[in-house]
């Protein structure tokens, strides 16, 4: 279910970008020239109404996401996820540890420094 929204979501913002593109400019940016949003008077162009019809759908899919991650994650915190322990590390031939992180020896407490050559 989520990803069937999610894709409609997508496309969604994919069609209003293309819609908002389409549109002729009215020059003045910010509204300043054409009266715009301060006149009152509605868009009546068929890409106007399309704008407001995909952004009110985009709108809607975004709030049925967030609800849908709300029930999905309901019952886990991001602390309990943080106090499980970490699997431990293995070596491989080499004798380093595997994986992204190396950590150096700590049997002592001399700072790392570089081995002078």
């Amino acid at each position: 279910m989520e990803n069937v929204v999610l894709i409609i979501h997508l496309l969604l913002a994919l069609g209003l970008i293309a819609v908002v593109l389409m549109q002729r400019s009215e020059g003045g940016g910010l509204g300043m020239g054409g009266g715009g949003a301060i006149s009152g008077r509605s868009a009546a162009t068929a890409l106007g109404k399309l704008t407001w019809l995909l952004g009110a759908a985009f709108i809607i899919t975004s709030i049925t996401l967030t609800v849908i991650v709300a029930q999905q994650s309901a019952g886990s915190s991001v602390i309990d996820r943080l106090s499980a322990t970490p699997p431990a590390a293995t070596q491989d031939e080499t004798g380093l540890p595997s994986g992204d992180l190396l950590l150096p020896p700590t049997d002592s407490d001399a700072p790392l420094v570089p081995a002078a050559d």
